[in-house]
């Protein structure tokens, strides 16, 4: 189970890793006023990327703004397969299918983490409760056995004094 865990841990600082260095690369820069997208059409995608709002259609090389309405661009705009945004050689389908595989990987590590404490606080508490239970029950042979024992030495000085317990009324008719 340890490797297991291990594993998951290492597997979320891989991708915290990745995260973090994706994320310095892609430090802003300045740039001049944005130009309208449709002046880059016929140009080159490097050119067109350069303003985030605009997205490349490979077949029609024309350069669109970015469709802000819709989270994936609709196909009468360009197909998934074809579009490009951000980067030139990242088409959609691949970003999203990326970023699914990430996300689930992530649900997945972040599940197998919460069941692996959840079974070993389960395998806790079942051998502390049978630790417990264990020194419960030698507390209680060992009461029996001093309980045992004093009634014994209790009987004895009975007999030696003459108190002997045969007839729990023999006081009451002796007066």
């Amino acid at each position: 189970m340890s490797r297991l865990h291990t594993f998951s841990v290492l597997a979320i600082i891989l991708l915290s890793h990745v995260v973090v260095h994706t994320a310095e690369e892609q430090t802003p820069t300045p740039s001049p006023a944005p130009v309208p997208c449709s002046l880059k059409s016929n140009t080159s995608c490097e050119e067109c990327l350069h303003n985030v709002a605009c997205l490349w259609c490979i077949p029609t090389n024309a350069c669109i703004e970015y469709p802000v309405k819709n989270i994936l661009p609709p196909s009468s705009v360009c197909q998934l397969n074809d579009a490009r945004w951000g980067k030139c050689w990242l088409n959609f389908q691949v970003l999203i299918i990326t970023v699914s595989v990430f996300a689930g990987v992530i649900i997945i590590a972040v599940i197998v983490c919460c069941c692996c404490c959840c079974k070993c606080d389960r395998i806790g508490n079942r051998r502390e409760d049978a630790r417990v239970e264990k020194q419960n029950r030698a507390r209680k042979e060992n009461k029996k056995a001093r309980r045992s024992d004093m009634q014994m030495r209790h009987d004895e000085i009975r007999k030696k004094y003459g108190l002997a317990k045969n007839n729990p009324y023999s006081r009451m008719n002796e007066d």
